[in-house]
């Protein structure tokens, strides 16, 4: 098959090495010349993925035309908040004669502002010709690049003879692709746990113990399928891949660096300080803030995200969020509540 990753990030590269490798034609496309130029020459992207050289066939391109007219899928892996304008960039190029099938998403998160969904942004503005989804799941980008045993989810709305083609061509000895069209449902827990995984980080860095990082997942699993029902997507996708997978994976890893942003947090730095010394997006910051207003707006209660929103948006003392979250009204346990 012929793929485009658009983004040179440590996802987006780890990708495009994964898919040369598999034997597919591959394309990646940094965001900058400058960084293009430096991948050419040096074959290794020694900002964000140092240490893993790419093969000969793996193509560094500077322009989208000529990578477009031959791409079949292409794959966004820039931050959330440049979906659009990436997307802008492919459609001022694309012509209905060439193989362009489908969009998939490799960012985690919604659009500032309008709060829309990957592939919600995907469908504006490139039209509802071309299917689009996401591949998404507990996923470190080294791990990937170096062929360390790794399972996603792939969710596309496109023909299942077709899903079913992507999911063989995209799978491999180190890479098992599980298939889903609930595009909601994988899109919610992808942007939640980074959200969460803020949250263990402070956990974590207060010295809160293993009692309560396990408290902490679990009610936090608990928010992502109230909020994930209440928008349409299945219950049943938070147990998977790109729920509980991917939730463990981010909150639980060493590389997460949404867990790092909260362990700096709990050192007393402030998110604005700390944002700005980050190489790499912080994903659940941004997502906190759209989820906020998602929560609020389907009325459905997500005390954690609250909490969090509190700390990272108004200033709120992590241990008074403690103390309010543990104060709350005594329950029954269940997922609805």
């Amino acid at each position: 098959m012929n793929f485009c990753v658009l983004g040179a990030g440590a996802w987006g590269t780890a990708m495009a090495v994964y898919l040369s490798k598999c034997g597919h034609s591959v394309s990646l496309i940094p965001r900058r010349v400058e960084h293009a130029l430096a991948l050419s020459s040096e074959r290794e992207n020694k900002d964000y993925l140092p240490g893993v050289c790419f093969d000969e066939d793996l193509q560094i391109g500077c322009s989208l035309r000529p990578v477009l007219m031959e791409s079949e899928y292409l794959f966004f892996a820039c931050p959330s908040h440049a979906l659009r304008d990436t997307c802008k960039q492919v459609r001022l190029f694309r012509e209905d004669s060439w193989n362009l099938k489908g969009g998939i998403a490799l960012c985690k998160g919604l659009e500032p502002n309008s709060n829309l969904f990957a592939h919600e942004v995907i469908q504006e503005e490139l039209g509802n010709k071309i299917g689009s989804g996401y591949l998404t799941g507990p996923s470190h980008a080294h791990d990937v690049a170096v062929n360390k045993p790794t399972a996603m989810v792939l969710a596309m709305d496109c023909e299942e003879k077709e899903l079913i083609q992507l999911q063989s061509n995209l799978s491999s000895k180190t890479m098992r692709i599980y298939r889903s069209e609930d595009r909601v449902g994988v899109a919610l827990g992808s942007c939640l746990k980074n959200v969460y995984a803020i949250a263990t980080g402070l956990s974590d860095g207060l010295g809160l113990g293993d009692n309560a990082r396990a408290a902490l997942l679990t009610r936090s699993m608990n928010e992502m399928i109230n909020l994930g029902i209440s928008l349409g997507g299945e219950s049943e996708t938070f147990f998977g891949l790109s729920g509980f997978g991917d939730l463990i994976g981010t909150c639980m890893g060493e590389w997460s660096r949404n867990r790092r942003f909260g362990l700096a947090l709990a050192k007393g730095g402030t998110p604005k300080d700390i944002i700005r010394t980050q190489k790499t997006v912080v994903e659940g910051y941004w997502a906190t803030g759209c989820f906020f207003e998602k929560c609020d707006s389907q009325g459905v209660e997500m005390p954690i995200l609250r909490e969090i929103y509190g700390i990272l948006y108004e200033g709120k003392d992590p241990y008074l969020a403690l103390s309010d979250l543990m104060s709350r009204g005594l329950k029954a346990e269940s997922l609805r509540e």
